[in-house]
């Protein structure tokens, strides 16, 4: 006979207890991007807060749902399951995008895809940075993906933040493939990324005239 005063385990094995801790995570991630988006509509928030927030919650969900995949077929299963009534973070996860990108109708699909696409190779490479990642190998062809498609946006000439990113582009193109670079080297590269970061997502809230121009391709 089950005792009310005996604790409930929910697993009883290492590969249960990982499960559970994974589906804890999402349903975290999930409840905090509903959150951000409630947040975002009764502007208790600025774009340029929300956009790089909203971003990594949704680059960390598909994480997720990667590793869960074997037991949750589908989000609206897990909802149903985990009884989750955040209809917000269920459109914004079904959009794919922030609302900013969403909601940028003047840009056209083309440069929403760009806008996600930097966005996350920012947080890659800072991610990178932050796990300690140093040498040459390792950081080289994360910067340079991502100063390339950072390239793409007409404004990002005029953008303080490229040019420091090119800057440490090049550091890293004169040093050898095992050459790391030194702590404090590391710690201003994070810094000029960061930098280059609030930069890319002020331009998201600018006035429109501003954004149409640094949202427009090149021309060849």
């Amino acid at each position: 006979m089950l005792s009310l005063d005996e604790e409930v385990r929910l697993y009883t094995t290492n590969a249960e207890r990982e499960k559970c801790s994974l589906q804890a995570t999402l349903f975290g991630i999930i409840v905090a991007l509903d959150f951000l988006e409630r947040a975002y509509v009764r502007d208790s928030i600025s774009a340029a807060e929300y956009s790089p927030a909203c971003t990594r919650l949704l680059s960390q969900y598909m994480t997720m749902l990667k590793l869960v995949k074997d037991s949750i077929p589908s989000i609206e299963v897990f909802m149903t399951r985990f009884r989750l009534d955040t209809p917000a973070a269920l459109h914004r996860i079904k959009v794919g995008v922030p609302a900013t990108v969403e909601h940028s109708s003047e840009a056209g699909p083309e440069t929403g895809k760009w806008i996600a696409e930097t966005t996350q190779n920012f947080i890659t490479f800072m991610d990178a940075l932050k796990l300690r990642l140093r040498a040459k190998d390792q950081l080289h062809p994360i910067l340079q993906e991502l100063v390339t498609g950072y390239a793409r946006f007409k404004g990002s000439k005029e953008w303080e933040g490229r040019s420091r990113m090119v800057g440490w582009l090049i550091t890293l193109n004169g040093m050898k493939a095992s050459e790391e670079l030194t702590e404090e080297q590391s710690r201003q590269l994070l810094f000029d990324v960061d930098y280059a970061y609030a930069e890319f997502f002020r331009s998201l809230s600018g006035d429109k005239n501003d954004r149409d121009d640094a949202f427009r391709a090149p021309s060849h």
